[in-house]
Formats: structure tokens, sequence, C-alpha cells
């Protein structure tokens, strides 16, 4: 069987190969992501960052784009697995945890505490229609920074890095903030009774879907129960708001504000934070899309420097 062909002595050509890669991998994609769908449809389980990417590599190979995708979204799922990592440890290395600061900031804001107020409005012993919407909007943690990603590459590219590079710093300052502060979130609170009786409904939501820890990278790395302080579910869905404004404009952002308003109210009522929680969480996600531009400048600065002195001594 003849393998190769040589035209002239410049150019080889190698038929198969080429058949492979335009026929070959989509149809290893299409398998791929069909094979993930039905896995989850089987098996439910929460869509960490190492799930994701395996499902978009698929995805993507569809369209022969998958190392393109790679070469982007790697590196910011990496990081965000480094993050998850870190937060894992912040309460071994700091075994102090808090449970008396934030809802004695709550008590002082609102008067009492959010999360109560709202259980006791909403919530009536068993899981009505918009538990399942608030727990969508907590689902969607990873899947909404990592599409949005994915829209600003194929539509806006030249905000992409400012984009994942907020992302991680509004990430790594709320790790260092559980380093210095580990504080319960109001389900531990009250199941250790520093505070009245709160229902984590999340957990009736998770098992009347049928959710389950399907094996993960993500799950070895077992994220932080006392990473409540800032909520980095409302920095990132604050961050999310201020990017669609900021380059598709008000009238998606009027859109995409209704995606924190669910994070900002859901997490509270299910009994993951307190109001004070969510509102450092919108202090961090508004510092970061500030900062972030004088870090990247910072890092830059760093490399050139450190370059030029490596030339120098070459």
């Amino acid at each position: 069987m003849a393998w190769c062909i040589l035209p002239n002595h410049n150019e080889l050509q190698c038929l198969p190969v080429i058949k492979i890669k335009q026929h070959g991998l989509p149809a290893i994609g299409f398998l791929g992501t069909l094979t993930c769908l039905v896995l989850f449809a089987l098996t439910p389980s929460f869509p960490t960052p190492d799930k994701l990417i395996i499902f978009l590599t698929f995805v993507f190979m569809i369209f022969s784009n998958a190392l393109q995708m790679l070469k982007r979204l790697l590196p910011f799922v990496v990081v965000l697995l480094s993050y998850e990592s870190f937060r894992s440890v912040a309460d071994h290395l700091n075994s102090h945890v808090d449970y008396s600061f934030a809802p004695y900031m709550d008590r002082i804001l609102f008067g009492g505490l959010p999360t109560a107020y709202l259980q006791n409005l909403l919530w009536h012993g068993h899981v009505s229609w918009y538990d399942f919407v608030f727990y969508l909007a907590y689902m969607l943690h990873f899947i909404i920074p990592i599409g949005l990603a994915i829209l600003v590459w194929k539509t806006r590219v030249k905000h992409y890095w400012r984009l994942v590079s907020t992302y991680v710093v509004a990430a790594f300052a709320a790790f260092l903030t559980y380093l210095a502060f580990p504080a319960a979130p109001p389900w531990l609170a009250s199941q250790n009774h520093y505070i009245e009786p709160i229902t984590r409904i999340s957990s009736h939501v998770w098992a009347s879907l049928g959710l389950s820890d399907f094996p993960s990278f993500y799950n070895n790395i077992s994220p932080n129960p006392v990473a409540a302080v800032p909520s980095l579910h409302a920095a990132w869905a604050t961050l999310f708001a201020i990017f669609v404004y900021k380059i598709y404009g008000r009238r998606w952002a009027a859109l995409a504000a209704i995606y924190p308003l669910l994070i900002y109210v859901g997490t509270v009522y299910q009994g993951e934070h307190y109001g004070f929680d969510v509102i450092t969480g919108i202090i961090y996600g508004f510092a970061s899309y500030k900062v972030t531009p004088y870090v990247i400048l910072g890092i830059k600065k760093l490399f050139r420097a450190k370059y030029s002195s490596s030339t120098k001594n070459a």
C-alpha cells in the first residue's frame, strides 16, 4: 500500500495522515462529546474545570480547533485548579476558623441574618422550582468564566488576556484572604450552634437532582469549606457583568446582570454565604478589574528586567 506520494522533490504529501486529520479527529471529537453528555446524563455531577476542559477538547475537535482552544484555555484552567488546590490547604495553614465576624456584620448591616429572612420567606421544607434556579446559577460558577473566555476569544480577542488575568487575580486575592481569615459559611456555623438553625438548601437540591461526586482530579484537591469571605461566586459573577458591559455594551449587560443577581440572592438564601461575604465578593470583583492592568504591567516590567540582566551577564 502506498502511504505517501512524491509529486516532486520539494513536496511530500501523506494522504492517509491528511485524511485522518480531516475526518478522524472530528469523528473522535463527536464520539467524545456524545460520551461526555451520556455520562453526565447517567451520573450527574458538578461541572468542575477539569471535566469542562475535557468536554471542550472533544467539542473543538469536531471543528478541528482543539489545539487552539487548549492554547488559550488550558493555562487558565490550570491556574484555576492551582488556586483550588491552594484554597484546600488554607485552613490547614491557619486553623483558627472564625464563626462570629460575618454574622456580626450581617446583624449590623441588615438588622439580622439575611439567610434566616430569606429561608423564612422561601423555604417550606421541600425543594421548590426557584431552588433549582438558584442552584443552577451556583453550578455555573466555572462554566460562566470559561464560556465567557471562549466567547471573547472568538469575538473580541484583544480583550482575552485581560479577562482571564482578572479572574485569576480575583481568585488569588480571595485565596490570600482565606489564608489570613478562614471563615465559616452559615450552614457550618449553624451546624456548630454559633447561629440560629439554618438549612443548607443546596444539599436538598443536590440530592433531588441526583448529583454525585463523579471521580475527577478536582475532587482530589477538595475545596475548602471555610473559605467563605469573600464569596468568590459573587466576585466572579460581578466580573462577568463588568466584562459583558465593557466589551458588549449596555444591552447585553442588562441581560447578563440576571446571573450575578441570582448568585447574590441564591448563595445567601441557600446558606452558602452571609450577606457580608457577598458584599466583600462584589468589592473584590470591582477591585480586581481595576488592579489587574497594573499587575500585568508589573509582571511585564519584572520579566523585562530579568531578561535584560540575563543578556548582560551572558
